[in-house]
């Protein structure tokens, strides 16, 4: 298999590189003590940190990823401007200017990258046995505020590279409410699964659907549309967990685990309570609503759900869930 970059447009019209956990452009290798030692430093920093000067400001205004960081203030990263600090300071596209690059290789765009190599992790391991078990059952994989969906594209490709893909029906199903993200999505997919590319000979059909997790009763239709026999898979990388309200969490919760198979896999990552986070939004302003893991599982179980593997990053708690 080819080792070249895939590459695919956006809706305004930006070529951007497919992020390819596999692939040594995109891998991040990071120590915990190394995490510990920059997350130390990242929350000293913030303490220190003087008011933005205007002329920062309207540099950041310009730029490619300050736009994005800047427009989140308040609310949520959109799905593109997410995956641009997924990119790394080596990757980003054409027309990116030095402030870019910064952002690119600041501490939580790293730990951004990490995030979702996390999750690609989670993903596989969940689902390579079961996809071992029963080689001949269809796929699916329910990607919640899918953004671009990067977690899922990938998870695909390392469980190809572990063989368990072939001659096997799959789907992504992207339940977000922004169109660009998934737009890409589906470029990206039709680059991977090109020939020589990590997903050639693997057919993925793809499907959005705009959802607000604010109404879970949305979910349940949506989730009766997936195949009756498939294998499902869901994930929420920077979303449902980290943003929702804890009603919301449980509503969600409770529509999958009723309208989905019994050994059904959800991943996610919830915001974690502490000194980082608490550093993080009060400089960029970003609302995610941080909780320890005991209270982050006490919240799971009211769904019906039991959490598995836990996987603690500065910002965020990386986890699994399993049906109660």
């Amino acid at each position: 298999m080819a080792n070249s970059v895939c590459y695919a447009t956006t809706v305004e019209g930006a070529t951007l590189p497919v992020v390819d956990v596999t692939h040594p452009a995109f891998a991040v290798t990071v120590s915990d003590d190394e995490l510990d030692a920059l997350s130390e430093g990242y929350v000293l920093e913030s303490r220190q940190r003087s008011p933005v000067p205007p002329q920062v400001v309207e540099a950041l205004r310009r730029s490619l990823l300050g736009r994005g960081l800047l427009a989140a203030s308040g609310t949520y990263l959109s799905g593109i401007a997410t995956y641009l600090l997924k990119l790394g300071p080596d990757n980003l596209p054409a027309g990116a200017a030095e402030i870019d690059r910064r952002i690119a290789a600041s501490f939580p765009a790293l730990t951004a990258r990490l995030r979702l190599q996390d999750m690609v992790r989670l993903l596989a391991d969940g689902l390579a046995p079961l996809l071992r078990d029963e080689p001949e059952r269809p796929l699916t994989l329910v990607n919640l505020a899918a953004g671009v969906a990067a977690d899922s594209w990938n998870a695909l490709i390392v469980l190809r590279g572990a063989g368990l893909l072939e001659h096997r029906p799959t789907s992504i199903v992207a339940l977000d409410p922004d169109e660009a993200g998934s737009a890409f999505a589906k470029r990206a997919l039709e680059s991977l699964c090109a020939q020589d590319a990590p997903l050639a000979g693997v057919t993925v059909a793809f499907r959005h659907e705009p959802y607000d997790w604010s109404d879970a009763d949305q979910l349940r239709p949506r989730l009766r549309e997936v195949r009756a026999d498939a294998m499902c898979a869901v994930s929420s990388e920077g979303g449902l967990f980290e943003y929702a309200s804890d009603d919301a969490m449980v509503a969600n919760l409770r529509a999958l685990h009723e309208d989905t198979p019994q050994d059904t896999v959800v991943v996610g990552s919830a915001t974690r309570e502490g000194n980082p986070v608490r550093a993080s939004q009060v400089g960029t302003g970003i609302s995610t609503r941080p909780r320890t893991l005991d209270a982050f599982t006490a919240i799971v179980r009211r769904g019906g759900w039991d959490v598995g593997s836990v996987i603690a990053r500065p910002f965020s708690y990386h986890v699994s869930l399993q049906k109660a």
